[in-house]
């Protein structure tokens, strides 16, 4: 779960609410009487500046994994960041319909690598929040540790596009290769978990 940092003090003397902070971003700055239900906008009209709706989003993905001679290796995406930088990133998406989380990370991880992949083990969940036009979002995000099965490695089944390349990438390389910090932790906690059951992979 990424830490928390604390949001600015509302002027009535309420106390400040603690934001987690998006990876690789900065705090919110969240408005705490929308935090406690007082948004202060007049009844049947839209949010206003500083009082919009938050939204729950909940995704899905991992690592999946094949043996190598080299070590164990994971699939990755490359995509842009708002910033036009290409990064290295964990496939992941949207849970679909009744998907569960597992389920949903089986489909993103194929769709956006190519890789199909069987759920051996559990990582971890990242929270974080992030800030559009109309509506803060406060996003969960499940992920797994996925053998791969077959397939070939490529972003061109990702029906977002947001993808624009795939590689395998030795699993001990991703804590200093990924974009985020909180996907690092997540891939030194997949090199321990293989590191102690190597078996879930073969």
């Amino acid at each position: 779960m990424s830490s928390a940092a604390p949001a600015p003090g509302a002027p009535d003397g309420r106390p400040s609410v603690p934001v987690p902070v998006p990876p690789g971003g900065h705090p919110l700055r969240v408005d705490p009487a929308r935090v406690h239900g007082r948004s202060g906008a007049p009844e049947g009209r839209g949010p206003t500046a500083g009082h919009l709706p938050v939204v729950d989003e909940t995704s899905a993905g991992g690592l999946v994994v094949e043996r190598h001679v080299s070590g164990p290796r994971a699939a990755v995406i490359l995509r842009r960041n708002r910033g036009g930088r290409l990064e290295m990133c964990l496939p992941k998406g949207h849970l679909e319909g009744a998907e569960t989380p597992a389920e949903a990370a089986v489909r993103e991880i194929h769709e956006e690598t190519g890789i199909v992949g069987t759920v051996r083990s559990t990582l971890g969940v990242i929270d974080y929040w992030f800030s559009g036009e109309d509506r803060r979002v406060h996003k969960v995000v499940h992920h797994f540790l996925l053998r791969a099965e077959g397939g070939a490695i490529t972003a061109a089944g990702d029906p977002d596009g947001e993808a624009e390349d795939a590689c395998w990438v030795l699993v001990e390389e991703l804590p200093h290769r990924l974009a985020y910090p909180n996907e690092q932790r997540l891939a030194a906690t997949a090199l321990q978990v293989l590191i102690r059951t190597p078996d879930l992979v073969e």
